[in-house]
């Protein structure tokens, strides 16, 4: 039977990592908070702002919730990413996505401040991931895969690594997180030819396609290290994620479920953003 990868115990670590670290921020008056702006009530935006709320509590972080409607517009959100922008008080800021497509998503990137982009959207934070300079933060989720694999001590140097799904927010940041360790990485997308076949030939496998129950008995060898970032809703409601978790857990020798998983450890990582943040604004 194979390893299963909960997402709690390295979720727990890292915000007991964060203890001492909010009291010597507290001790110089300055208190780790987060803003969170999100439009409507859109299901996986809302999961995914209960996720984050819960984990920087657990952590001791001040949160700020800013609700726009669904109908809103980008000169509404740009004012108030121009107001988290100023305020001294907040650290870090996550633009929950998905925004309505009357928003010019691209706008409110750029505006948001990088220093304060604790969830990688911004230009300069993609390039601190890309090309080693800028400001900000890598992709939480991207960072909460390198973060699985190290505690549960799986070696990446020399390793063979395959990535379905060539998001900025998790595809190819990661495969340059992955390389930045010495492991040697295949992006997979839709246009793969034999996706199975590469799949099967890696040591390490990473589903971030958002696709439910794509990866099957197919895509897997015994010995493999399996990480599911997919999350998806099956036709009974449930959260279910890009792996058919029940047809190949027996198969390799570890993975990691949805829920329970990686998503567990995303939110813990954006807390550690915010405090890093804390740190390095004045």
């Amino acid at each position: 039977m194979s390893e299963i990868y909960y997402g709690t115990p390295v979720a727990r670590a890292i915000r007991a990592s964060l203890e001492e670290r909010i009291a010597a921020l507290r001790g110089e008056g300055r208190e780790p908070k987060l803003a969170i702006l999100r439009c409507g009530d859109e299901p996986g935006a809302l999961s995914y702002e209960r996720s984050a709320l819960r984990s920087c509590e657990q952590a001791g972080i001040r949160v700020e919730s800013i609700v726009l409607p669904w109908t809103a517009g980008t000169a509404e959100l740009l004012r108030q990413v121009d107001r988290v922008n100023g305020d001294q008080s907040i650290h870090g800021v996550l633009v929950l996505r998905p925004l309505p497509r009357q928003i010019d998503t691209q706008q409110i990137f750029r505006r948001l401040r990088a220093d304060k982009d604790v969830d990688g959207i911004t230009v300069p934070s993609l390039a601190r991931v890309f090309v080693g300079r800028g400001s900000g933060f890598g992709p939480c989720t991207a960072e909460a895969c390198l973060a699985m694999l190290d505690h549960y001590g799986v070696p990446l140097s020399g390793s063979r690594v395959a990535i379905i799904g060539r998001s900025l927010i998790v595809g190819r940041p990661l495969s340059m997180m992955l390389c930045a360790r010495d492991a040697t990485v295949t992006l997979c997308h839709s246009k793969t030819r034999d996706l199975p076949s590469i799949c099967r030939e890696s040591d390490i496998l990473i589903a971030a396609a958002g696709c439910a129950g794509l990866v099957d008995e197919r895509f897997v060898h015994p010995g493999q290290i399996l990480l599911d970032v997919g999350v998806s809703e099956s036709f009974d409601g449930k959260l279910c994620g890009d792996v058919a978790f029940e047809a190949v857990s027996p198969l390799v020798r570890a993975i990691s479920p949805v829920p329970r998983g990686v998503g567990t450890v995303t939110t813990a990582i954006l807390a550690r953003h915010v405090v890093e943040a804390a740190e390095e604004l004045p």
